[in-house]
C-alpha cells in the first residue's frame, strides 16, 4: 500500500461513522421506506433531491439493439418514479417557494406536467379553455399551481439583463403570460375549496384511477385549501407579474395594487400563519409601498400618505422640500436608512453638476440624517464631517433643532439620552471656535442632558483652551517659526496627533506633549504607525526626543498617505520631514529625496500617467539618477528601485535601459537586470529567430526566479504569487504598458505549457520566442507560476478588458480548470471584440480550429448539443462525426430546433430531417426541412452567396450565444 493510500485509510478509519445515504432504487423495492425516510429529522438525502433523482432516472433515454437513442419506455419503473417524485412534492405541500428554491426550471416544469397528468388534464389541454368550475378541485388546483409556477418563472426571469447591442424585439412580458394570466384571473372567480394531492390520495390514484370522482371523497379529495388561501396566493403571483409589466406600460401598476392590496385584505381574514398561504410579508409591504408611489391618484392625500410618496413626489417634480419629512421621520424611524443615503447621495450629485441652490438642503438631509445614525448607534458618514468643514452660527442652530427634534425626553430611553449626550459633548471638542461652543454647552438639550459634574468639566475644559492658529492664513516662514499653543490634557492631543496630517499641528502638538512630559516616547502612541526596517534603525537614533519623535511621525504620515493615495497630504509631510533632516542628517535627507522621488512617480502614475501623458523630462532624469546613484551608507527601500525600473518600462525608456544604463549597474541591481532584459525583448519583437538571445536570457532569469525555494514563503492555502513577492523580483511586472504586459504574459504561458502533466495548453502571443524545454523540471514550483498566470491575466484585463489576445488566455484558464461556461463567456468576448459584437467576421488568428474545438467541447459538456453541431461548422473541416454524435442526443440543455435557423450546412440539415422522422417528430422534422428550403442554400448558388449565408448565420449563432453567456 501507498504511503499516500495509507494516510487515507488512516483518516478514514478515524472518522465518526456516518450512516450510508440511501440510495433512490432502494424506495423502488420497499413501498413504505419513503414516508418513513420523510418522517426524519434531517432526511439524506433531502426531500428536493429525492425529487430530482427520481425524475432523472424516470427521464433516461433508452438504447435499442442498434445502439440507437430512444426517449423513455412507459414502463412500471418510469410510472413509480414519477409517482415517488410527486409524492415528495405532496409531502412538501407543493409549496412553490420550496419547489423553486431547489429545482431548476426544467425539473419542476417535468413534476408539474406529472401532476397535471394523474390530475386527469389531457396532454395538450389548452388550459385558458377549460372551466374551472366544473373540474375536480384536485384538477383545478394542479392547473392553478401549474400557470402560478408559469407566470412566476417569468417574473424571475425577466429583471433586465446587460445588451451588449440592441437585439431583435423580445416578446412582451404580457404576449408571453397571456394564458397563465387568464387561467388565474379566472380562478379568482370560483368560490369553492380546493384539494392538493397528498401522499395517500397519489397512492389511491394509482391504484384505482377511477376512484377520484367517486363516492370516497373524504379520503381521496387531498388536503383541503380554502378559498380565501387559494385566492390570496394567486393575488399575490398576479400582483407581481402585473408589476412587472408595469416597466413597460405604468397603468399596469393600478392592476398590480389592486391584487396587492387585496391580498393584504385576504391575509387579515386567513391570518399570517396559515399552513398553505405563505406570503413574504415584508416583500408584499414593499410591493404596495412601491406602488403607492408609481401609480397616479386624483387623491393628492392618499398620494401623499406615506414617507416614500412624498420624498418620491418632491424629487420628481424638482420640490426640494424634503427636511420637514426627514425630521419628522428622526422620531418614527419608518425609512431605511440605506433609503435616506440613496437621497442625501442623489442630491450631491446634482449640486456636482452645478446646481450649487441645493448645498443647503443637502447639508440640513446630511444634518438629519447623521442625527438618525447617532440615535440608533451607528457611525458618523464622511459627508457630515465634508460638509461641517466650517462650522457657522446658523449650522449649529440647525443642527440644535434637530437633536431637539428628534428625541422625545418624556419617553426615551437612558441609552438614547446618553448616545445623544455623548454626540453633543463631542461636537463641543471638535470646535475651534469657543462662541460655537457655548452655543451648545449653553443649549437647554445639552443642560438637561449632561450631568452637573459631566457639563462642568465640559466647560472647564474649553475655557482652559485657548484660540488656535489658523495655519492656514498665515504666512509660514520656516517650519521652526510657529509658536506652541498653551497645554491641554495629555490624552486629547494624543488623539489629535494621531488623526492630523498637517506637518505643522503635528509640531505644535508634540511640542506641547514633551512639555508636559519627557517620559513618553509618542512615536509609540499608535500602532499604525509604521517605517521600514531599514529606515527604523537611523531615526531611532536620534538623540533629541522631539526630533526623533517628529520625524518618525512625519514619515510614518507620509508613507501612509501615499499608500492611499493622499499624494496632496504625503507630499506636505514629506516636505516638512526634509526640510527638518536636512539642517542635522545628510543620510536622512537623501532617504527623504527618494520617499519624493517614489511619490512623483505615484503621483504621475495615478493622475497625468493614465490619460497616456508623457511624465516630464524632469522625473525620468531623476528616476535615471537614483538608478545611477553611488552613495554610501544610504538605506535603500527596494520597492523605489523595483520602481524605478517599472517607470522606466512603463514610458518605453528602451534606449536607456538597453543601450545607456551602466555596465556595473545591470551587474549589481537586479531589478536593473531583469528591466534590461525585458526592454530588449520588447524591442526585438516579433524578429526573427537568431536576434531572439535576449529572449533566452529573459527566460532563464525568470525560470531561476520560479525555482522552488525557502524563501517562498506561502499563504495559509499553500498558494504564493511570484508577481506579488517583492523578493522575487517580479513586481516590477505588474505594470500597464501593454507590450510588457503582452511579453510576459507570454514567457509565464510557455512557462505553464512546459509543464508534462498538463493537458490543455493555454496560448498566448510571441509563444514560438521562447525555449521549449527546461533542463530540471522539477526546480520549477509550477504550482506558483499557475497562479501568478491567473493574477496576470486577471491584472492585464484590468489595463484593457477588450485585448482579445489577454481574453483567449483567461479562456483558455477557465476551460483548463473545467468551468466551461466561465471559457465560453471569454471565448465569445474574445470574439466580439474583435468583430464589432460579430458585425464583422472574427479574424481566423483569433478564432483558430483549437478555440473553436475548446468551445465545442465546453458546450458539449454543458449538455448544449445542439450549439455542438453549430459550432462544428466553424472549423476549416466540418467535424461531421462530432456534429452526428451531438444531434443523437435528446437530453439536450440549449434552444434545440430553434437554433436550426443558424445551421448553413446543408449535409448537417439533411441529417436532422432524417432523424426527426425516425424518431416520428414531425414538428421538428418541419422546422429542420423549412431551413433546407431556404434558397440562399441551394447548392447550385455561386460561392459569394453561400458564403454570405453562412457568414449571416454565423453573426447571428455568436451574438444568441454572447447573450447567452455574458
Amino acid at each position: 500500500m501507498s504511503a499516500e493510500a495509507a494516510d487515507r485509510e488512516a483518516a478514514t478509519s478515524s472518522r465518526p461513522c456516518t450512516p450510508p445515504q440511501t440510495s433512490w432504487f432502494e424506495f423502488l423495492l420497499e413501498e413504505a421506506l419513503l414516508e418513513t425516510h420523510l418522517k426524519k429529522p434531517c432526511p439524506d438525502p433531502p426531500p428536493v433531491q429525492l425529487i430530482v433523482q427520481f425524475l432523472e432516472q424516470a427521464s433516461k433515454p433508452s438504447v435499442n439493439e442498434q445502439n440507437q437513442v430512444q426517449p423513455p419506455p412507459d414502463n412500471k419503473r418510469n410510472r413509480i418514479l414519477k409517482l415517488l417524485a410527486l409524492k415528495v412534492a405532496a409531502h412538501l405541500k407543493w409549496d412553490l417557494d420550496v419547489l423553486e428554491k431547489s429545482l431548476s426550471v426544467p425539473v419542476l416544469n417535468m413534476l408539474l406536467n406529472e401532476l397535471l397528468c394523474i390530475s386527469k388534464v389531457p396532454p395538450g389541454t389548452k388550459h385558458v379553455d377549460v372551466d374551472l368550475s366544473s373540474l375536480p378541485p384536485t384538477t383545478a388546483m394542479a392547473i392553478l399551481l401549474y400557470n402560478r409556477w408559469a407566470i412566476r418563472t417569468i417574473v424571475q426571469s425577466s429583471f433586465p439583463v446587460k445588451q451588449v447591442k440592441p437585439g431583435p424585439p423580445q416578446l412582451s412580458l404580457k404576449e408571453q403570460a397571456a394564458d397563465s394570466i387568464l387561467v388565474l384571473e379566472a380562478a379568482l372567480k370560483l368560490n369553492k375549496d380546493l384539494y392538493v394531492h397528498t401522499i395517500r390520495t397519489l397512492d389511491l390514484l394509482a391504484m384505482e384511477p377511477g376512484m377520484v370522482n367517486g363516492e370516497t371523497e373524504s379520503s381521496t379529495a387531498g388536503l383541503k385549501i380554502s378559498t380565501e388561501e387559494m385566492q390570496c396566493q394567486v393575488c399575490y403571483d398576479l400582483g407581481a407579474v402585473y408589476f412587472q409589466q408595469g416597466s413597460t406600460n405604468a397603468s399596469v401598476y393600478e392592476n398590480a395594487k389592486e391584487k396587492f392590496f387585496r391580498t393584504k385584505e385576504l391575509i387579515s381574514k386567513i391570518g399570517s400563519s396559515s399552513l398553505h398561504c405563505t406570503i413574504d410579508e415584508k416583500r408584499l409591504a414593499g410591493y404596495c409601498q412601491a406602488c403607492g408611489v408609481l401609480t397616479s391618484s386624483s387623491n393628492s392625500t392618499s398620494q401623499q400618505s406615506t414617507p416614500y410618496s412624498q420624498i418620491h413626489c418632491c424629487m420628481r417634480c424638482g420640490n426640494y422640500q424634503l427636511v420637514k419629512i426627514f425630521l419628522e421621520d428622526n422620531l418614527t424611524l419608518s425609512l431605511p436608512v440605506q433609503f435616506r443615503q440613496s437621497v442625501l447621495r442623489e442630491l450631491l450629485q446634482k449640486t456636482q453638476q452645478g446646481n450649487d441652490a441645493l448645498d443647503e438642503i443637502c447639508f440640513r438631509i446630511c444634518t438629519c440624517n447623521t442625527v438618525c445614525d447617532v440615535m440608533q448607534g451607528r457611525a458618523i458618514g464622511i459627508q457630515f464631517n465634508q460638509l461641517f468643514l466650517k462650522p457657522n452660527k446658523e449650522k449649529i442652530d440647525f443642527l440644535l433643532e434637530v437633536c431637539t427634534r428628534s428625541i422625545n425626553l418624556e419617553h426615551a430611553s437612558e441609552s438614547l439620552k446618553r448616545k445623544m449626550a455623548a454626540f453633543l459633548k463631542n461636537m463641543c471638542l471638535s470646535l475651534e471656535d469657543l462662541q460655537l461652543v457655548f452655543m451648545i454647552s449653553s443649549h437647554e438639550l445639552f443642560i438637561t442632558l449632561l450631568k452637573d459634574d459631566e457639563r462642568k468639566l465640559l466647560i472647564d475644559q474649553m475655557r482652559k483652551r485657548s484660540p488656535r492658529i489658523n495655519l492656514c492664513t498665515k504666512p509660514v516662514t520656516s517650519f521652526y517659526d510657529i509658536p506652541a499653543s498653551a497645554s491641554v490634557n495629555i490624552g486629547q492631543l494624543e488623539h489629535q496627533l494621531i488623526l492630523s496630517v498637517d506637518p505643522w499641528r503635528i509640531r505644535q502638538i508634540l511640542i506641547e506633549l514633551h512639555g508636559m512630559t519627557s517620559e513618553r516616547q509618542f512615536w509609540t502612541i499608535s500602532s499604525k504607525w509604521e517605517v521600514p526596517n531599514v529606515y527604523g534603525g537611523v531615526i531611532l537614533g536620534i538623540k533629541d526626543n522631539l526630533t526623533r519623535d517628529l520625524v518618525y511621525i512625519l514619515m510614518a504620515k507620509g508613507l501612509h498617505c501615499s499608500a492611499i493615495k493622499d499624494f496632496v497630504h504625503a507630499k506636505q509631510l514629506f516636505a516638512a520631514c526634509l526640510e527638518l533632516v536636512t539642517e542635522f542628517s545628510p543620510k536622512l535627507r537623501q532617504v527623504m529625496l527618494n520617499e519624493m522621488l517614489l511619490l512623483d512617480i505615484y503621483t504621475h502614475e495615478a493622475g497625468a500617467g493614465v490619460s497616456g501623458e508623457r511624465p516630464p523630462s524632469d522625473l525620468i532624469s531623476r528616476v535615471r539618477g537614483y538608478l545611477e546613484m553611488r552613495v554610501p551608507d544610504i538605506p535603500l527601500r527596494q520597492v523605489v528601485a523595483e520602481e524605478c525600473v517599472a517607470f522606466m518600462l512603463n514610458w518605453r525608456e528602451n534606449e536607456y535601459l538597453t543601450m545607456q544604463v551602466p555596465l556595473l549597474l545591470v551587474q549589481t541591481n537586479p531589478y536593473v537586470k531583469l528591466g534590461q532584459l525585458l526592454a530588449a525583448t520588447c524591442k526585438e519583437l516579433p524578429g526573427p529567430k537568431e536576434s531572439r538571445r535576449t529572449a533566452k536570457d529573459l527566460w532563464e532569469v525568470v525560470v531561476q526566479i520560479c525555482s522552488v525555494s525557502n524563501q517562498h514563503k506561502r499563504g495559509n492555502d499553500g498558494r504564493v504569487s511570484l508577481i506579488k513577492h517583492r523578493e522575487s523580483t517580479l513586481g516590477i511586472m505588474y505594470r500597464y504598458e501593454p507590450l510588457v504586459l503582452t511579453t510576459i504574459l507570454s514567457l509565464f504561458v510557455k512557462l505553464h505549457n512546459v509543464r508534462e502533466d498538463i493537458v490543455n495548453d493555454i496560448a498566448a502571443e510571441h509563444i514560438s520566442i521562447w525555449p521549449s524545454t527546461i533542463p530540471n523540471l522539477q526546480s520549477v514550483d509550477f504550482e506558483a507560476v499557475a497562479v501568478t498566470v491567473k493574477e496576470l491575466v486577471s491584472y492585464a484585463l484590468t489595463i484593457n478588458s477588450n485585448n482579445h489576445f489577454w481574453l483567449i488566455i483567461q479562456a483558455d484558464i477557465y476551460f483548463a480548470t473545467n468551468q466551461y461556461s466561465a471559457a465560453l463567456h471569454y471565448y465569445l468576448q474574445a470574439g466580439a471584440v474583435c468583430s464589432d459584437f460579430f458585425n464583422k467576421m472574427v479574424p481566423p488568428d483569433v478564432y483558430t480550429d483549437q478555440v473553436i474545438k475548446r468551445m465545442i467541447k465546453c458546450c458539449s459538456l454543458l449538455n448544449c448539443h445542439t450549439q455542438v453541431a453549430i459550432l462544428c461548422q466553424f472549423l476549416r473541416e466540418i467535424d461531421y462525426k462530432t456534429a452526428f454524435k451531438a444531434l443523437q442526443e435528446q437530453n439536450s440543455h440549449d434552444a434545440m430546433d430553434s437554433y436550426y435557423d443558424y445551421i448553413w450546412d446543408v449535409t448537417i440539415l439533411e441529417y436532422l430531417t432524417y432523424l426527426h422522422h425516425k424518431r416520428g417528430e414531425t414538428d421538428k422534422r418541419q422546422i429542420a426541412i423549412k431551413a433546407i428550403g431556404q434558397t440562399e442554400l441551394n447548392a447550385s448558388n455561386p460561392e459569394e452567396v453561400l458564403q454570405l449565408a453562412a457568414q449571416r448565420r454565423k453573426k447571428k449563432f455568436l451574438q444568441a450565444m454572447a447573450k447567452l453567456y455574458f
